[in-house]
């Protein structure tokens, strides 16, 4: 899958966990549902490779469905086997250059201009500043935009929706939201009100500027 351009398209990457693996699931399929179709399941949920199986049985081949928390060479053959589309990982990590050689695009986990320049050289496809809120919020994306024009950033982390329209009018191609978004809905909880929470952040999208970083 083209990353960058989903990125560009979705600006929203849904960030799957749960201790239930059906409610996990039927989280990936509601999000779909709410037209935020970008979604990564975390390696650290409950039975996270079977929750990304079935959910490429469900979306089909085109999906954007990625794996998240990916760190190993053996989690990028695995996620791979699994159907994910894409790999995001924390960290500047070997899953970042086994990813690229099994052709799968990467969401690298960087907090610094190190981590950045070291993630660029191992071929990864986009930025994941994490966690972009304890390494200064929007005002810490700005100040990574001087050195790195052009770059496709997507903070990760301590996010709602009005952070991520914040996040998104300063020039971040996307932006990861977990728990503010989820909440419960992967741990059984309500799906309804995972609804709402996606219109909200459908709203934030709308309302924030156009995705030009990275182009």
């Amino acid at each position: 899958m083209d990353l960058l351009t989903a990125l560009r398209t979705h600006r929203i990457v849904a960030i799957v966990r749960g201790v239930d693996a059906d409610a996990a699931l039927r989280t990936v399929l509601t999000l779909a549902e709410e037209h935020l179709p970008l979604i990564e399941v975390s390696l650290s949920g409950k039975d996270a490779l079977d929750v990304i199986r079935r959910a490429r049985a469900s979306l089909g081949p085109g999906a954007p469905l990625g794996a998240g928390t990916v760190l190993t060479a053996e989690d990028a053959h695995a996620v791979r086997d699994a159907g994910a589309g894409f790999v995001v990982t924390p960290a500047v990590c070997e899953a970042v250059t086994e990813a690229g050689r099994l052709g799968l695009p990467v969401l690298a986990g960087v907090m610094t201009p190190t981590d950045i320049v070291a993630a660029r050289r191992l071929g990864a496809d986009a930025f994941k500043i994490f966690p972009a809120a304890q390494a200064g919020g929007p005002g810490y994306l700005r100040a990574l935009q001087g050195p790195f024009p052009d770059t496709p950033f997507v903070p990760v982390g301590g996010g709602d929706a009005d952070t991520a329209g914040t996040y998104l009018a300063h020039g971040a191609t996307a932006v990861g939201v977990g728990s503010p978004l989820i909440s419960d809905a992967a741990d059984g909880g309500s799906l309804e009100a995972l609804r709402e929470r996606a219109r909200a952040f459908r709203d934030a999208v709308r309302a924030a500027a156009p995705a030009d970083a990275g182009r």
